[in-house]
Order: C-alpha cells, then structure tokens, then sequence
C-alpha cells in the first residue's frame, strides 16, 4: 500500500486520540483539577477521566470513516475484533491475564528491598483481615480486570489494532515499538502533568514523569503488541491492559505508604520497569524465534 496513504490515516488517528482525549482531560486541569487521591473530590472525576481511554479507539473508526480505509476485515488489516482460541491461541489469552500477577508482584517485592517502610507484614491483621487475604488480591484484579476491560478495549482497539500495524509497515517492527511506546507515553501527559502515577512533589516534575511514562509504555507496549499479533485479536491485549490497572500484586494488601511517599513514587514506578523489561525481552525473542521458523 502506499505509504503517503499510511501516513495520512496514521497522522489523522493520532490528531484525534491526541485531540479528544486532551480536550476532555484539559476541561478538568483548566478547573484546577489535581490528582490527590486524599482528595474525596478526585473520586468523583476518575470516572470520568477514565473515559478518555476510549478516546483511541473513537479516532480509530473516525480515521477508518474520513479516509475510506472501511470497516470490513480482511487478512492482515483486521481490526482484530474476533477471539480465536484454536491452535493454542488460548495460552496466549491465559498469559495475557495472569501475567500482571506476576511483574506487579515482582515490582512489589524490590519496592520492599528499595525504599524502606512501603512494607508492613501486620497491614492486613491490623485492619481485621486473615494474612490468607492476600491470596484474594490478585484474584479480584484479575476478575475486575477483565469485567472492566471495556475500558482498557478502548485505549488497545486504538493502539494495538490501528497504529502499531501502521507504524510496523512504515519503519519495521522495533523501531515502531519504540516509537509507538513513546507516542503512548505522551498521551499521558496532561493527567501526568496533574499527578496522576507519580504525583506533583519530586524532583524534575513533570518532565521526568513524562520520560518515565514513555518509558514505561515502550516495555508494556511490547508486550501488548506480541498478544496482540500472535493471536489476531486485541482482546488479550484489553484484558491484559484491564489486570494491569487492577494492581493484582500478592503484595498488595501489605504495601504501605512510608512518610514522604510522593517523593519516592518516581522511585516505586521504577520497580516495575525491570520485571517489565525482562518480559518484554522474552516477547521479542519469541518473535524473532518465530520469524526464523517462517524463514
């Protein structure tokens, strides 16, 4: 296909991703929203925040609609919409599920070595709960996860099922990994610039958040891009993205929040980025594997 008509419908998905979920989430900064999850009132609007991760996926039928690219699934072009369970295809969809477990975790165990005071073995006794809780943690992330998935649908119909396709025909795989991850990243950035992940008091706010974000949505992305290609189908990418913000760490029921928290939450963020490295190595070493076999 031409790449002049790959870069246009490209360029118009981006403009209204960017653009409605920027305008939706700047209604609120310009009100003088903060994310402080101290604050009752934050509650109110996260809901309606959320809504931006449907924004995505809006652009992807406007961009199909305003450049006659069509509906109609074909082959590679697919939108993805399909489940197919064949050929093993259903140990990719279980992977997808259970692997947040596993690096959120993970990511929960260095916070513990790495900043002093974020664990408390007697959290769960204190509050009245049975340490047999914890068990439960993950367990509910995972169902919540994939109920709520409609959400998460929203940001990977967008991301996954339109412009990684896009963007690996116009530069080859790695590199629109890389470029597709930092795309995502800055799409963050207004509810970064408002506290959101890492809150407002650490050194070099908002900026190394930004870059931190970025970061962290080249190595998630990777791994969302590799489900999302081997099984054709955007949901495991969806359910996978719904278990991730669940926080479905064995963990999670002990971690604290030391003194002077926000500050270390830059830190905390990091954690996770190595667990997600190693996955996302994996993700692309089964790719490149795969590639050989096909040559």
């Amino acid at each position: 296909m031409d790449k002049k008509v790959q870069i246009k419908r490209l360029i118009i998905y981006l403009v209204f991703a960017f653009g409605l979920a920027w305008a939706f989430e700047f209604i609120f900064i310009g009100n003088g929203f903060v994310w402080d999850m101290n604050d009752p009132e934050c509650f109110k609007l996260i809901s309606l925040v959320s809504l931006g991760m449907l924004t995505p996926a809006i652009a992807h039928v406007i961009a199909r609609a305003l450049t006659k690219e069509g509906f109609r699934p074909a082959g590679k072009d697919s939108m993805m919409l399909g489940i197919d369970l064949t050929d093993g295809k259903w140990k990719l969809f279980l992977f997808a599920i259970l692997i947040p477990v596993i690096y959120a975790t993970a990511s929960d165990a260095l916070q513990c070595i790495v900043i002093p005071g974020s664990f408390d073995a007697t959290a769960l006794s204190k509050a009245g709960l049975p340490d047999s809780m914890a068990l439960l943690f993950p367990v509910n992330a995972i169902i919540s996860g994939v109920i709520i998935s409609f959400a998460a649908f929203g940001e990977e119909f967008g991301w996954r099922a339109y412009m990684m396709p896009k963007l690996n025909k116009l530069m080859g795989r790695y590199k629109a990994l890389i470029v597709g991850g930092i795309i995502w990243g800055l799409w963050h950035a207004p509810l970064t610039c408002v506290g959101h992940n890492f809150g407002t008091d650490y050194p070099g706010f908002p900026y190394v958040g930004i870059i931190m974000m970025c970061i962290y949505c080249i190595l998630l992305g990777t791994i969302l891009t590799f489900v999302t290609e081997r099984t054709g189908s955007v949901w495991p990418a969806a359910f996978l993205h719904g278990v991730n913000n669940a926080a479905p760490s064995f963990l999670a029921g002990f971690m604290t929040s030391p003194a002077g928290s926000e500050n270390k939450m830059v830190a905390a963020f990091a954690c996770i980025m190595l667990p997600l490295l190693l996955i996302a190595g994996l993700c692309i070493f089964q790719t490149r594997k795969g590639e050989t076999a096909r040559g």
